[in-house]
C-alpha cells in the first residue's frame, strides 16, 4: 500500500474540508444538482471518449496507485543471482523448483527451464512488458481526460446557475445565495481535477516507470543467466539499474 498516496489525496481533501468548516456552515458547501452535473456528467463525457473496457480499466489502474507495492530492485538483484548461482552450478534444469514470487521473474524462469532461446525469451518478457506499460497509459489518459473535462462541467453548471439566477430578478435577497451555489459547480470540477483526477495520472506514469525499470532488470538478468554468464558479472551489470547511492561500494 502507498501510504503517500493516501496522505496526499485524502490529506488534500481534508485541509478543503476543514477550510469549509472554518469558512461557516459546512453545509452551504454542499448542492446535489452541482454535484450531479460536475461528478456525474464529467465521467459521462469520459466515457464517450473511450470504450468502456479501458474506461473500467481506468478505475483498476487508479487503484494501483494505492494498493501498490513498489518493486525493490535490490532484492530482485539478490534473488536473480541466487538463481544464477543455482543455474551455474546445476544447470537451467535445476531452477523448476526454485521459489520466486515475483510472477513476472517467474515466469522468466519457466521460459528458461523449458528450454527456449534468449530471443525467444526476451521477446515474450518485453511483449509483456509493452502491454503492461500500454495498460498504465491508458489508464493515466482517461484520468487526465477527466482533470480536463471536470473543470469545464464545473464552468457550464455555473452557467446553468447563473442563468436560473438571472431568470429570478425580482428578490433582490435570492441573489447572493443563487450566486453562491452556481459558483459550487465551478468549486466542484476544480477540486475532481487537482485532488483526484491529475495526482492520480501523474502517479500511474510514475508507477508504469518504476514497473518497467524492474522488468527491463529482470530480462537483462534471465538473458545472462540463459547465456551462462557468471553470476558475479550479472550482478555487477544489475547494479547499474540502481541509483548511485544504492550500489555496493568497491570494499562491499
Amino acid at each position: 500500500m502507498d501510504i503517500a498516496t493516501l496522505i496526499g489525496l485524502f490529506g488534500a481533501v481534508g485541509i478543503v474540508a476543514l477550510a469549509m468548516v472554518l469558512a461557516g456552515d459546512f453545509v452551504q458547501f454542499i448542492d446535489v444538482p452541482s454535484i450531479l452535473v460536475v461528478l456525474i456528467g464529467s465521467h459521462l463525457v469520459v466515457l464517450g471518449q473511450y470504450p468502456l473496457s479501458e474506461f473500467i480499466g481506468a478505475a483498476k489502474a487508479g487503484m494501483k496507485t494505492i494498493m501498490y507495492k513498489s518493486p525493490n530492485c535490490e532484492e530482485i538483484i539478490a534473488k536473480i543471482v541466487e538463481l544464477a548461482d543455482l543455474s551455474r552450478k546445476g544447470g537451467l534444469l535445476s531452477l523448476e523448483g526454485a521459489e520466486v514470487e515475483d510472477p513476472f521473474l517467474k515466469k522468466g524462469v519457466g521460459l528458461l527451464v523449458d528450454g527456449h532461446d534468449g530471443e525467444v525469451v526476451k521477446s515474450i518478457l518485453e511483449k509483456d512488458v509493452q502491454m503492461a506499460s500500454k495498460r498504465h497509459a491508458n489508464g493515466a489518459a482517461v484520468f487526465k481526460s477527466l482533470a480536463g473535462v471536470a473543470p469545464a462541467m464545473g464552468m457550464i453548471g455555473t452557467l446553468i446557475g447563473l442563468v436560473a439566477m438571472l431568470g429570478n430578478m425580482d428578490d433582490p435577497k435570492s441573489i447572493g445565495p443563487a450566486m453562491a451555489v452556481a459558483l459550487l459547480t465551478t468549486l466542484y470540477g476544480a477540486m475532481i481535477a487537482n485532488m483526484m483526477a491529475t495526482p492520480i495520472s501523474d502517479k500511474l506514469k510514475l508507477r508504469d516507470a518504476e514497473e518497467k525499470t524492474a522488468r527491463t532488470l529482470m530480462i537483462d538478468g534471465l538473458l545472462g543467466i540463459q547465456a551462462g554468464q557468471n553470476p558475479r558479472i550479472i550482478e555487477q551489470v544489475l547494479h547499474g539499474y540502481l541509483a548511485e547511492g544504492q550500489r555496493p561500494s568497491a570494499e562491499d
